[in-house]
C-alpha cells in the first residue's frame, strides 16, 4: 500500500481571476506554450491560449477537489459510459467558474473576439445523441453539485463519423477532432492497465485444496489514461473524466521489422489502435462484432481496475468496496464490468464467490435506456468464448446461480426460465448484456416514467418477478447551465431582469415566470430574443446551405438521430400534404413555415439513410418551387453535433417529439426546446409524459396512438392499407413520393419505403398520419395568435426546472448511490 498524501505539501498560488491578469497570462501561453508573437498569431493560436490561461484556473479547483476528497473519505460514483457527448468545453468552464466577462475583456484589450474563438473549438466526436449528451450533463451536475464522481469512457480518435451530404445521401467521412491536439486533457502514464484478449483459463489448486482460476491472455494491449476536468457551476466542484486510449505493449516488433517483415511487425500497433479508432464500428460482420466487444470490455476492465487500485491505495482492503463505490452503468455496453469485476475479485485478490458476488452486486447500478430488442445487446457465446473465456466461465456460473434462485425461491416455470437466462437458446446462443447488467445490480433504473412502467410490463417482466425490488425510475434532465444560460444568454439576461438571478443557482425556481406570462411587455422582449435567435440559425442556414429562411416564418424543428421509430417519416410525408396544399389554395392565409431537420444515420441502417436523401429530395423541390411563395421552406443541416444543437434549439418555435409511443424511452431534446420556449407538438411517448404534468395540457400539443394502443394494434396484426385509403390527404402524398415526383432521376428510389407503410406500418406513421396532420393544424391556429402563442412558450421555459439533471442526480445519489449531495 502507498503512502499516504500529504496535505500540507508546497502547492502554488491560485490564478488571480482579473482581466489584467488573463490578459497577461493569455500573451504567455501565446508565446512560451504556442511559441508565437502577437502580431502573427493566428485565430487558432489565440484559442489554444485562452483554453491555457483558462485551464490552469480550472486545475487550481480540480486540485482541491481531489484533496478533499482524499480528505473526507467520501464515497466515488463513477460513471461507465461508452460515449460523453461533452461538445465544446472552453465557454463552459469559462462560465461555469466566472470568467465569461473578464476573458472576454482580456481578449477585447488584445483585439481578438473572443465569439470567434469559442467557434473555433471543435466538438469532441465522443458520442452518437442522446445516450452520450445525458453522460456529459450528469458528469456536470455532479461536479455542480458536488458529488465526488468520475466518468470513464473511451478517447476515440475518430469518434462518431462527420457527416457531409453528396446529392442528397449522407455520407461518411472520419471526424479529426484531435488532429490538433486537445489542449484540455493531461496523458497519465502512470494509470496504464493491460488488458488481455483469448488465450485460456488454467485451473490451479490451491494448498487448502480449494480450486483458484488463471486466464492466461494470448494477445495483451495497454489502456493509456487520458484525464479532462469536468467543472461544475460556481465552481462547486471540479470532476475527472477519465478517457482510454488503446496502444500495444510493444509498439514495434524490432526484431521482425528489421528481418523484413515490416507490415507483420506493425501488425499488433494496428490491431491495438483500432479498439479506440471510432465509436460504434458497424458490427453486421464476425469482424465488426469481435471489435465492438473488444472495445467494451477494454474500457470496462481499464476502469475496474483502476477504481480497484484508487480504493486499495485509499482504504487497504476490499471488504468496504460497496460502502465507498458506487458503478453506473449506462446502458448495456459496460455489461461486461459485471463479470470483469467477479475476476478482479477472486482471481487477482482471492476472494470467495459468495464474498465477490455480494460485492459487485453492492457497487453496481444499471441504467436501461432502450425497450428496442436490437438496442439490447446480446453476443454469441463463441465469441465470448474465444475473446474471453474466464469471463464466460463467470457468466454461466452467475446463470446458474440465478435459475436456481428462481426455480427453487419463486417456483419458476421452464418459461420463465428461458425468459430470464443470460444464455439465449433460440438459434445461436448468445449472451444477453442487458440481463447480466441486471442481475449483477442492486438498482435497475428507467428513465422515464412510461419507459420505467413498460419495462417491468415487456424486457424485464420475468426478471422484475424475481427481483421486484430493483426497478426505480429516474426521468432524463438536462444541464441548464449549457441549454440555456450558455446557449441563450439573450434569454437568460431577460429572465434574470425579470425574476432574478435566484434561479441561476436553483433552476426550479423558473416557476416565478408563470406569473409574467400573461404580460404582454414581457411577451414582446421574449419574442424579441427569439427572433434575435431565429435571426443567427437563418445566416447558419445561409451560409452553408445557401438557402435564405425568412426569421418570421415558424422555425419548425426535429433535430435528433435519424430513426425509423422517432418518425422523421412522418414529419416529411406532412410536409409533402402541406404543400400539395398550399399550391392548391393559394388563397388560403397559411403560416409560414421553416421545417430545420438534422441527425446522423447508422452507416448499415439503409432506411434511416433513405429517410435522409427523402427529406432532401423533398427539400429541392419545395424550396425551389415558386408556387409555394416561400410559405414552406425545408432545411436538412448536416453532421448534426452539439455546438449546431446549440444554434438550433434557442431559434426553434416548434419542438417536434412524436416517436412511436412506447418507443422513445424519455427523449432530452424535448427538455431542451420547451427550456427555451418552444411549444411540443408530440406523442404520450417517454419523458413527454411529464412534460405534459409539468407544463398543462393547454401549452402543449399531443396527438396520436397511445404505447398501449400501439401495442394492441400490433397484436391483433392489422394491415394499414385501409387506413391509408381513407386518408385521400395521407395517400397522395405517398403517391406523390413513391411515384417518383421527388425523385426524377430514380422514380422507384422511394417504392419500397413506401410500400412498408402499406405493408406493415410498424412504426404507426400511416395510422397516426390523420392525428398529426390535425395537430400541425392547431399549431397553425396558436400562432396565428400571438399573445396565446407567447404566453404558451413562457409557461414551458417557466415549468421546465424539474428536468435539470441536478434533480436527476440527487435522486440517483439519495436512492442509488447512497451519496451526500449540496443543497442550494
Amino acid at each position: 500500500m502507498q503512502k499516504p498524501i500529504v496535505y500540507d505539501a508546497p502547492r502554488p498560488e491560485p490564478r488571480a481571476l482579473t482581466a489584467e491578469a488573463l490578459q497577461s497570462e493569455i500573451i504567455e501561453k501565446l508565446t512560451y506554450s504556442v511559441g508565437k508573437d502577437p502580431i502573427v498569431a493566428r485565430p487558432h493560436d489565440w484559442l489554444k491560449a485562452t483554453i491555457l490561461a483558462v485551464r490552469d484556473r480550472v486545475i487550481d479547483q480540480w486540485m482541491e477537489s481531489s484533496r478533499q476528497t482524499w480528505r473526507t473519505s467520501h464515497k466515488r460514483v463513477y460513471y461507465l459510459s461508452l460515449e460523453f457527448l461533452i461538445g465544446r468545453l472552453m465557454r463552459d468552464a469559462m462560465s461555469n467558474i466566472g470568467l465569461m466577462e473578464p476573458v472576454q475583456q482580456a481578449l477585447k484589450n488584445l483585439k481578438v473576439d473572443l465569439g470567434d474563438l469559442i467557434s473555433l473549438e471543435p466538438d469532441a466526436a465522443l458520442g452518437n445523441g442522446g445516450l452520450g449528451r445525458l453522460a456529459a450533463c450528469f458528469l456536470e451536475s455532479m461536479s455542480s453539485i458536488g458529488i465526488p464522481a468520475y466518468g470513464y469512457g473511451i478517447r476515440y480518435a475518430h469518434g462518431l463519423f462527420r457527416q457531409e451530404m453528396s446529392e442528397g445521401w449522407q455520407v461518411e467521412l472520419p471526424e479529426d477532432w484531435l488532429a490538433h491536439g486537445n489542449p484540455w486533457e493531461f496523458e497519465r502514464r502512470e494509470s496504464a492497465y493491460e488488458i488481455g484478449f483469448g488465450g485460456h483459463v488454467e485451473p490451479i489448486t490451491e494448498p487448502d485444496g480449494s480450486l483458484r482460476h488463471e486466464w492466461r491472455p494470448s494477445e495483451h494491449l495497454l489502456a493509456v489514461a487520458f484525464d479532462t476536468p469536468i467543472v461544475g457551476w460556481r465552481g462547486a466542484r471540479v470532476n475527472t473524466l477519465r478517457l482510454w486510449s488503446a496502444q500495444p505493449i510493444d509498439p514495434i516488433l524490432l526484431d521482425r521489422f528489421n528481418s523484413g517483415d515490416h507490415i507483420g511487425a506493425l501488425e499488433e500497433s494496428a490491431k491495438a489502435e483500432a479498439i479506440t479508432r471510432v465509436l460504434y464500428p458497424a458490427d453486421s460482420t464476425p469482424a465488426g462484432q469481435a471489435l465492438r466487444l473488444r472495445q467494451e470490455f477494454f474500457f470496462s476492465s481499464a476502469s475496474l481496475q483502476d477504481i480497484v487500485r484508487r480504493h486499495l491505495q485509499q482504504y487497504g482492503d476490499l471488504g468496504s468496496l460497496a460502502d465507498k463505490v458506487a458503478i453506473q452503468l449506462n446502458d448495456t455496453h459496460p455489461a461486461i464490468s459485471v463479470a470483469e469485476l467477479m475476476r478482479i475479485l477472486m482471481d487477482q485478490h482471492g476472494l470467495k464467490w459468495a464474498q465477490a458476488w455480494t460485492l459487485t452486486r453492492g457497487v453496481f447500478g444499471y441504467t436501461n435506456h432502450t425497450l428496442l430488442p436490437e438496442a439490447l445487446e446480446s453476443w454469441p457465446v463463441a465469441l465470448l468464448e474465444r475473446l474471453l473465456p474466464r469471463h464466460m466461465q463467470i457468466i454461466y456460473s452467475i446463470n446458474a446461480e440465478v435459475l436456481t434462485e428462481a426455480r427453487e425461491r419463486a417456483g419458476f416455470n421452464d418459461r420463465q426460465i428461458a425468459s430470464i437466462s443470460l444464455i439465449d437458446e433460440h438459434g445461436t446462443r448468445r449472451v444477453r448484456m442487458g440481463q447480466l447488467a441486471f442481475v449483477g445490480s442492486h438498482s435497475i433504473n428507467g428513465v422515464s416514467a412510461l419507459h420505467t412502467e413498460l419495462m417491468k410490463q415487456t424486457v424485464f417482466s420475468d426478471l422484475h418477478r424475481l427481483y421486484p425490488e430493483r426497478i426505480n425510475n429516474k426521468t432524463n434532465g438536462v444541464t441548464p447551465r449549457r441549454w440555456l444560460m450558455q446557449c441563450n444568454p439573450r434569454l437568460t439576461k431577460l429572465i434574470t431582469e425579470r425574476i432574478g438571478p435566484d434561479f441561476l443557482d436553483d433552476i426550479e425556481k423558473l416557476t416565478a415566470l408563470d406569473a409574467h406570462a400573461d404580460d404582454p411587455i414581457f411577451q414582446q422582449q421574449f419574442a424579441a430574443v427569439k427572433r434575435a435567435n431565429k435571426e443567427a440559425l437563418a445566416l447558419l442556414i445561409k451560409q452553408r446551405m445557401n438557402v435564405v429562411v425568412s426569421p418570421d416564418a415558424m422555425f419548425d424543428v426535429q433535430i435528433k438521430r435519424i430513426h425509423e421509430y422517432k418518425r422523421q417519416l412522418l414529419n416529411i410525408i406532412e410536409a409533402v400534404a402541406l404543400y400539395s396544399a398550399i399550391r392548391a389554395h393559394p388563397e388560403k392565409a397559411w403560416v409560414p413555415r421553416v421545417k430545420v431537420f438534422a441527425g446522423k444515420a447508422a452507416p448499415g441502417y439503409w432506411n434511416a439513410k433513405l429517410i435522409i436523401k427523402l427529406i432532401n429530395d423533398v427539400a429541392r423541390v419545395i424550396n425551389g418551387d415558386p408556387a409555394v411563395r416561400g410559405l414552406l421552406k425545408v432545411v436538412f443541416l448536416p453532421n448534426y453535433n452539439v455546438s449546431l444543437a446549440e444554434t438550433i434549439i434557442p431559434a426553434a418555435d416548434l419542438s417536434e417529439q412524436i416517436s412511436t409511443a412506447g418507443m422513445e424511452a424519455s427523449g432530452t431534446g424535448n427538455m431542451k426546446f420547451a427550456l427555451n420556449g418552444a411549444l411540443t407538438i408530440g406523442t404520450l411517448d417517454g419523458a413527454n409524459v411529464e412534460m405534459l404534468e409539468q407544463v398543462g395540457d393547454k401549452n402543449m400539443v399531443i396527438f396520436g396512438l397511445t404505447a398501449q394502443q400501439v401495442a394492441d394494434k400490433r397484436g391483433r396484426s392489422e394491415v394499414p392499407r385501409s387506413v391509408i385509403d381513407n386518408s385521400p390527404t395521407l395517400k397522395d402524398a405517398l403517391e406523390s413520393i413513391a411515384s417518383g415526383v421527388f425523385s426524377p432521376d430514380d422514380p422507384n428510389r422511394y417504392r419500397d419505403l413506401v410500400g412498408g407503410l402499406y405493408d406493415h406500418d410498424w412504426f404507426m406513421v400511416a395510422r397516426d398520419f390523420d392525428a398529426y396532420a390535425a395537430a400541425q393544424r392547431k399549431v397553425d391556429a396558436i400562432w396565428s395568435d400571438p399573445r396565446r402563442w407567447w404566453a404558451m412558450a413562457i409557461r414551458n421555459t417557466a415549468h421546465m426546472g424539474w428536468f435539470s439533471s441536478d434533480r436527476t442526480i440527487r435522486q440517483y445519489a439519495e436512492d442509488i448511490w447512497n451519496v451526500p449531495v449540496a443543497r442550494t
